[in-house]
């Protein structure tokens, strides 16, 4: 278990963001100097790319309770790999656009997730959170009906539907519906691509957003459908009333394009009340945004010794655009797409430590930018030098020889997350710390033998610690983590077990999981339906349990203090083995009620083998 038990805590690690959010909201600010008033060409987005080139990208999926999704296949270009048990992918090389990448990921039980991304020279790190394809209302073919969330999203459907390859269908439908808060801090790992899109005169545009849905069709066997054509539907997109003050009376519909990775523009939405109200004639992702001309904008940030500045937040506000974000990945790099032609005000942070303060007199105003721009900027004060740590080392196999394909993580005491990537045997890791003595705990992961080292826990020796050697000799082949009202993840990798087998009562199909450590333990039950029978896509089960005559759906049955009252945990079925030794994915999540009344929430996924 000490091997392991920090691989729960790898959903805590911030996975650095390399490129800027633009949403609308009141973040904080960051530095530039050009002041040009030349407008900028009008490009297609194809000619705004550049040339392809090759760069390497390290990421983390994970669902909406920030549990890593495993076995979510990723593809950048034309090279693909899955996510290891942490949700971590490494893919390098990969063949993108000089100022473009495209990243798409695909589970069974979640919608299509992507993230692009302007590319900087080194590690391009991103997060992708997945939505789950959870049904939110089921109609039927040849009926005109609404469906809508309690949160004022909705889509009014008129009933007539096709199939992929445009035949008409008929039978139940299965409908899948997420409204995106620009105010949600997630939003932004949650939705596709990023907000750049091609205008009606397809031209390339940013995009500022108020709003969005996702809306999905899937027949009663779980293929994709969409409206027939020549049909429509209406979606309906609430406004949170930080986004709602200043928002136009009718707002471009920008729908998002899963093959290019980006926005097009497609019909207009109407202000009505709180809500935008529009138009569709088919389904993906729907945005309300106000466009901009932008240019591309990269950073390399370092102190005053040329030492690069990992963690640092980089806020950029234009009086016309609201306030973007991004955050310095382990070089010191950022990169992303701002407005042209406009006056930014500039700020750098302390991310995710000390309280994310400020940095001390490093605001500043540049531009305005007419062109693409790369700024070299030296934070040159005092607590940036006082706080800056540099953790160095050797990760080696279990033979001894250098990892080449593997990452080490780390967790400090005061909440900061890092990692780096490993290629030669060896890494160095500049991180920002609020106590120079503070205590590390560190994993390494070889990325191509799917081993790990042991958690080692160390103190920081400013201003450099040297971590020494490390081994990846503990293989992880099934884990049970979850966690109780976000707290510390717990992690079950000992004592598993998974056994199937079929009732007497009705032919029901039972299922049982428990697992055990020193310190907790879990054992959920469960009744299936039909479909763990040559299992495809995913399945979702309520809360539902009983000894003496047992129904569909699963539960908490032992170990947790979890009532059966007030109980709305739901269990996403993701991958049902057909053989012993094959695996059993599951992924958890929603609020309860202990035995002593007391609300709670928990999160989790189980990753075991079976048994018989």
């Amino acid at each position: 278990m000490d091997s392991l038990k920090r691989i729960s805590n790898f959903r805590n690690l911030l996975i650095l963001l390399t490129f800027f959010c633009f949403v609308r909201c009141s973040e904080e600010p960051t530095g530039g100097t050009n002041n040009s008033n030349t407008p900028p060409q009008s490009v297609t987005l194809l000619e705004s790319f550049g040339n392809l080139t090759n760069s390497d990208f390290m990421g983390r999926v994970v669902d909406l309770q920030k549990n890593p999704v495993s076995g979510a296949t990723v593809q950048i270009g034309n090279s693909t790999i899955d996510t290891d048990m942490n949700g971590v992918f490494i893919i390098r090389d990969a063949q993108v656009y000089e100022k473009f990448a495209f990243i798409k990921v695909e589970k069974a039980g979640f919608l299509h997730g992507s993230r692009s991304v302007v590319p900087t020279a080194g590690i391009n790190q991103v997060q992708i959170m997945l939505l789950p394809q959870t049904v939110t209302q089921t109609v039927s073919s040849g009926t005109a009906r609404t469906v809508s969330l309690s949160n004022g999203a909705a889509v009014d459907l008129s009933g007539a539907y096709s199939n992929a390859d445009g035949s008409d269908y008929t039978g139940d439908v299965q409908v899948t519906l997420h409204l995106l808060n620009p105010t949600d801090e997630d939003m932004q790992q949650q939705m596709p691509g990023m907000l750049l899109a091609e205008n009606l005169q397809n031209e390339a545009r940013m995009l500022e957003t108020l709003g969005m849905v996702a809306v999905e069709l899937r027949s009663e066997t779980g293929e994709k459908l969409n409206l027939s054509e020549g049909t429509t539907a209406t979606i309906t997109v609430p406004l949170d009333p930080e986004t709602l003050v200043g928002a136009p009376n009718e707002i471009p519909l920008w729908y998002f394009d899963e093959e290019k990775g980006y926005w097009i523009e497609e019909g207009s939405a109407t202000l009505q009340g709180t809500n935008y109200v529009g138009t569709v004639s088919h389904f993906s992702f729907w945005n309300c945004d106000i466009p901009a001309e932008y240019v591309n904008i990269c950073m390399n940030i370092t102190d005053s010794n040329n030492t690069p500045l990992s963690n640092i937040k980089v806020a950029i506000e234009s009086e016309f655009n609201g306030t973007r974000y991004g955050i310095t990945n382990d070089s010191g790099e950022v990169c992303g797409i701002i407005p042209a032609n406009q006056t930014l005000n500039l700020q750098y942070f302390l991310y995710n430590i000390c309280n994310n303060i400020e940095i001390p007199n490093s605001s500043e105003t540049v531009g305005p930018f007419s062109e693409n721009t790369t700024l070299n900027i030296v934070l040159d004060a005092p607590e940036v030098e006082d706080y800056l740590e540099t953790i160095t080392g050797v990760f080696n196999t279990c033979d001894g020889d250098a990892v080449v394909n593997g990452y080490v993580e780390g967790i400090i005491e005061d909440g900061l997350g890092f990692y780096s990537l490993v290629t030669d045997g060896t890494y160095e890791i500049n991180v920002l710390s609020c106590n120079e003595n503070a205590s590390i705990s560190v994993t390494g992961y070889d990325y191509d033998t799917l081993q790990t080292t042991s958690e080692i826990n160390y103190t920081l020796t400013s201003p450099v610690t040297d971590l020494g050697t490390l081994s990846a000799c503990n293989s992880v082949e099934e884990f049970i983590q979850f966690s109780i009202d976000d707290g510390e993840v717990e992690q079950i990798v000992f004592n598993l077990n998974c056994n199937t087998y079929q009732s007497d009562f009705a032919g029901l199909y039972i299922l049982n999981i428990g697992g055990s450590n020193q310190n907790t333990c879990v054992y959920l039950s469960g009744v299936l339906n039909d479909n763990y029978v040559n299992f495809e896509g995913a399945y979702e089960y309520e809360n539902i349990w009983s000894n003496n005559t047992p129904t569909v759906g699963m539960a908490f049955v032992e170990c947790q203090d979890i009532s059966y009252e007030n109980n709305q945990i739901i269990f996403n079925l993701t991958a049902y083995g057909n053989a012993v030794g094959e695996y059993i994915d599951i992924n958890f999540g929603g609020d309860y009620e202990d035995y002593q009344g007391v609300a709670h929430t928990i999160s989790g996924v189980i990753h075991v083998k079976r048994d018989n």
